[in-house]
C-alpha cells in the first residue's frame, strides 16, 4: 500500500472491529487465567508459587505469539485456521481417551453437540473427583 492509496471507511471499520476483538479476546484470555489461578495453585502446593504459574503462563504466550505470527505470513490464513481445527478435534479426542484410561467417567464420547449449536464440538469426562472436564470448539454462525 502506497502513501496514495486510501482505505474507504467500510473497510476501515472492518479492520477496526478486527483490532477491538482481538483485544477482547485477549481480556478474555487474562480473565479465564485470573478465575482459574485459585484453583491451579491450590492443586500445586500454595500460594508462593502463585508468581511461577503466571510468569510460566505469559512466558509461553509471548514466545508462542511470534510463532504464530510467522505462520500465518508463511501459510494461507484459512488453512493454517482449518489446520488448527483439526488439531483441536484430535487432540480433543485424545484428551477423551486419555481421562477415561486415569479412570475418570465418561460424559459423551467426543463429537458434534448439535443440542448447543451446529458448529460445536466437545469431549466431556468427570475426573476422581467427581468434577467435569472439558475439551470444546465452537464456531459462530
Amino acid at each position: 500500500m502506497t502513501t496514495d492509496q486510501v482505505i474507504d471507511a467500510k473497510r476501515r471499520m472492518w479492520i477496526i472491529g478486527a483490532a477491538l476483538l482481538a483485544l477482547f479476546l485477549g481480556a478474555m484470555d487474562a480473565l479465564i487465567m485470573s478465575a482459574a489461578m485459585p484453583t491451579i495453585v491450590a492443586e500445586l502446593g500454595g500460594m508462593s508459587l502463585y508468581a511461577w504459574v503466571y510468569s510460566a503462563y505469559f512466558l509461553a504466550r509471548a514466545a508462542a505469539l511470534p510463532i504464530f505470527g510467522k505462520l500465518a505470513d508463511l501459510f494461507e490464513t484459512k488453512k493454517l485456521f482449518l489446520f488448527s481445527i483439526g488439531l483441536f478435534l484430535l487432540s480433543s479426542n485424545a484428551f477423551h481417551a486419555a481421562a477415561l484410561a486415569a479412570g475418570g467417567s465418561d460424559e459423551g464420547a467426543p463429537g458434534p453437540r448439535p443440542q448447543y449449536s451446529e458448529t460445536y464440538y466437545g469431549a466431556y469426562v468427570r475426573d476422581l473427583d467427581g468434577n467435569k472436564l472439558q475439551a470444546v470448539c465452537y464456531a459462530p454462525d
